[in-house]
């Protein structure tokens, strides 16, 4: 098994302490949705404040939608 040198967050440190012992399945899926509510607030609060700070609207976001970011790997290739 591989080591991994990069320590562990504050975060992970407490859900290892918090959670040294088996929780039954019905358990572990409450706290996976607690989590992912917990972080989806968090990320929804960040972009609330961008659209609020550049003045978005839903133009932006259709343009966004629109938009292609990313490339193939043949893209990159052919500049």
């Amino acid at each position: 098994m591989e080591t991994i040198n990069q320590p562990l967050t504050n975060v992970q440190l407490e859900i290892l302490k918090s959670f040294s012992h088996d929780l039954p399945e019905n358990k572990l899926n409450e706290l996976k949705v607690l989590l992912a509510d917990f972080f989806s607030d968090i990320a929804i609060t960040e972009a609330n404040k961008v659209w609020e700070r550049d003045n978005w609207d839903e133009n932006k976001v259709s343009e966004l939608l629109e938009t292609k970011l990313r490339q193939t790997k043949k893209e990159k290739q052919n500049g």
